[in-house]
């Protein structure tokens, strides 16, 4: 074990005065279930007493800053065991990588090897983000006896829905995703490199026809990973890798984390609402985060929930979220919260702003602006530049008289017809100040080939509108390119090539389903 480098000793002391030195162990092997060497850095705290371990796996975890300091040194200097683990095939570690698949084996085969260290207390403790929760359901397959408690944070059990919701490909977060999920690992400078090189090449490389050609240049080369991810759609394909039914049956103590604009907030709240059903011992903390800033911006947050977890404390809430509209914290006993009701918002009962139709052209598509993405525009931002475009419907209501809180799931119900072989319908809640601000506060997208009823499921809300403030509703082909643009031709989606505008219309039945909270 030695002292921590000289720029991450700076960075631990930015924070408050901890109650441990810690120093590290860098590349140590552990052997993975075949034998292939799993390089892992050890952070310990400098103390004789005996400590429990938190284990934490992913392809990208070792690359550095800020997991180094986030889970490596702020653990460790609460006193715990703290290891970085590279899954195979990435950051050195043997081995063949092939996302979502061996992490149950060889997070097994990690927790015999713990065994074996005699500063193994036998207390083992699982946290992370991300992919970083999706190895800790991975691990709930075979849960071994020493699991004390899972920390799972901004993640995701089920890739097929996290690429392929609502039908159309997720391209923002599959090109941002193959940064992070690279066979062999991602050195140093291609960490902070290949985000900045993707951020200039976004628009050429989401625009370039056929996809499967433009791409590359993203990464400087083909990744199978991606044209995996693009070219299967079907469930059948993703059968393997889906952890919906293990994650919410897990015995194990669990704190679970998401934030309104995360990638995949349904997903945690599915395996929230699964293992309250199951009697499981769980808590749910939900911020005004994305899946990128979380740490950041809710940092106070995001350790205190940890800390009580892996400290065995009683939980300071079953459910803790942030409020929007009034800017506040609150506790509650379930999510969604006792006695609220479904409410509907019929569009024609609100101002139609751009009527009924509008003309969608995958030569300019519809931008995505806010919500559930990872470039500079993610969260909840103004939407006047979006508002002012001629393909977004608006349907704006009358500023409401006394306070309106929204707490629970969002759905709308559009009849809709379209001219083209599919056509896109982007849905988006947002909140509009007496000034004429209009805030994005949930949304989603469906895939539709048929005329008729379509249901677009927004996600969840917890959010107050004020008194002089009114509902506005977005109706639009698509959010690009968050979600990869609709051709308008059926063809498939790597390689075509062709592009066909698509006019759509909303039929005046069209209505949301919003959660009300008495």
């Amino acid at each position: 074990m030695r002292r921590l480098p000289l720029s991450l000793r700076l960075l631990a002391r930015r924070g408050p005065k901890a109650p441990f030195e810690v120093h590290r162990e860098t590349a140590q092997r552990v052997p993975a279930a075949d034998g292939s060497p799993l390089l892992t850095d050890h952070y310990a705290p400098v103390t004789g007493e005996p400590c429990p371990t938190v284990l934490i796996r992913a392809p990208y975890v070792r690359s550095g800053f800020p997991w180094n300091l986030f889970y490596g040194v702020r653990f460790a200097e609460q006193g715990f065991h703290v290891l970085l683990q590279s899954t195979r095939g990435t950051g050195g570690s043997g081995g063949t990588f092939h996302a979502w698949h061996h992490e149950t084996a060889d997070a097994r085969a990690t927790v015999e090897w713990l065994r074996k260290q005699d500063w193994f207390t036998g207390d083992l403790f699982t946290v992370g983000a991300s992919y970083m929760a999706y190895t800790q359901a991975a691990l709930a397959v075979d849960p071994p006896p020493e699991w004390r408690g899972a920390v799972m944070q901004v993640g995701h059990t089920d890739p097929q829905n996290f690429f392929w919701a609502g039908g159309a490909f997720g391209l923002e977060r599959a090109l941002v995703g193959g940064l992070a999920l690279k066979q062999g690992g991602l050195t140093t400078r291609e960490f902070m490199t290949g985000p900045l090189r993707m951020r200039f090449r976004m628009r050429q490389i989401t625009l370039g026809r056929p996809l499967l050609d433009a791409y590359p240049s993203a990464y400087g080369g083909r990744r199978p990973a991606f044209e995996e991810w693009l070219a299967h759609p079907e469930r059948d394909h993703w059968r393997e890798t889906e952890l919906v039914k293990v994650a919410g049956a897990m015995e194990v103590p669990t704190s679970l984390l998401t934030g309104w604009w995360d990638l995949s907030p349904g997903q945690v709240l599915e395996q929230y609402t699964r293992m309250r059903a199951a009697g499981r011992d769980v808590d749910l903390l939900i911020g005004p985060w994305t899946h990128t800033n979380f740490l950041e911006r809710g940092w106070a947050e995001t350790i205190a929930q940890a800390m009580r977890r892996l400290r065995g404390e009683p939980p300071a809430y079953r459910v803790r979220v942030h409020v929007g509209g009034v800017d506040e914290w609150r506790d509650l006993p379930d999510w969604p919260p006792p006695g609220v009701r479904e409410m509907p918002l019929a569009l024609d009962g609100m101002r139609a702003e751009r009527g009924w139709s509008f003309r969608y052209d995958p030569a300019d598509p519809t931008p995505s602006i806010g919500g559930a993405l990872q470039s500079a525009s993610q969260g909840q931002v103004d939407n006047a530049e979006l508002e002012r475009r001629a393909d977004v419907l608006l349907f704006t209501g009358e500023p409401v008289e006394s306070p309106l809180t929204l707490m629970g799931p969002v759905r709308a119900e559009l009849d809709a017809s379209t001219t083209a072989v599919s056509g896109d319908l982007f849905v988006r809640l947002c909140d509009v100040d007496p000034a004429g601000v209009s805030r994005n506060l949930c949304d989603g997208l469906t895939r539709f080939a048929d005329d008729g009823r379509v249901t677009v499921d927004l996600g969840h809300i917890a959010h107050v509108f004020r008194p002089g403030h009114r509902l506005r509703v977005q109706v639009s082909g698509g959010a690009h390119p968050r979600f990869l643009r609709n051709y308008g031709t059926g063809e498939e989606p790597g390689w075509a090539t062709r592009l066909e505008p698509t006019e759509t219309t909303i039929g005046s039945g069209s209505a949301l389903a919003l959660t009300v909270s008495s």
